[in-house]
């Protein structure tokens, strides 16, 4: 039972890894296939179709949270449906409308656990945040809201200070926008992971000097740097923060007051 359980927490943690090879595999193939002088209609490779993809993206790896990656979803969908040719339709007098209706039906009937029980698919966040210890991989009752962060930039800026002396980690996206995460109040146990998603955008952490910082995020002409003067030897750092997820022509920067 206990292989089990660690088996499980592994597929969580690799699960963003995935996701993130599969959003570069298919931007990708849309560079390949766009310079092979396939006979392919030019709309296929647009910005709006890329949006599309983008948003899917976001909303799986949120386990469709928040409203983000609905709103880019729609913003793809109307310019795609502009630029197909054949299409004799003027869908700028119905779009704002649609698009308010399909908005306002997601809040409707979202469930209303869709923020605290990890969205849609029903995976509760609290479990997929609580420190790495594999002697610990049960749901750990201590945590509140208050442990976790869930942050979501898009066009648009965010910042938010965490107090927590039981950080869990969380989830921060920023797409088209920013968004700055001031952690030097924060405290946690050995380890603890943040899942990071940069895309066109900015995500800052501020964190203590006395943290080490561990990057497992794929990077696709995008960076992550730690900005931070150590004036501590590595050994010395008693506390890990891992960092996994995706910069896709974003920056991740780590930065200590």
């Amino acid at each position: 039972m206990e292989n089990l359980n660690i088996n499980d927490n592994n597929h969580i943690k690799n699960s963003g890894r995935v996701w993130s090879g599969v959003l570069i595999v298919i931007v990708g193939l849309a560079f390949l296939l766009n310079n092979m002088g396939l006979d392919i209609p030019r709309w296929i490779f647009s910005w709006s179709n890329f949006l599309i993809v983008l948003g899917v993206f976001i909303g799986v790896r949120r386990n469709f949270r928040g409203i983000g990656w609905l709103i880019l979803i729609l913003i793809g969908a109307y310019n795609t449906l502009n630029d197909i040719p054949g299409i004799d339709f003027d869908f700028s007098k119905y779009a704002l409308g649609v698009g308010l209706v399909i908005v306002g039906g997601f809040l409707i009937f979202r469930p209303k656990n869709s923020f605290k029980d990890g969205g849609l698919f029903g995976t509760r966040k609290k479990d997929k945040y609580k420190s790495v210890d594999p002697n610990a991989f049960q749901f750990d009752k201590t945590a509140n809201n208050n442990d976790v962060i869930d942050v979501m930039a898009v066009f648009g800026g965010n910042s938010q200070t965490v107090y927590s002396k039981n950080f869990k980690g969380g989830d921060i996206t920023a797409v088209f926008g920013g968004t700055d995460i001031v952690m030097t109040q924060a405290d946690f146990s050995d380890t603890v992971s943040l899942d990071v998603t940069a895309v066109f955008g900015g995500i800052k952490l501020i964190v203590p000097q006395n943290w080490a910082i561990k990057s497992n995020v794929t990077a696709m002409f995008g960076s992550v740097e730690d900005k931070r003067t150590h004036t501590m030897p590595v050994s010395e750092m008693q506390k890990t923060l891992v960092l996994d997820g995706t910069a896709l022509f974003g920056g991740i920067e780590i930065k200590s007051f």
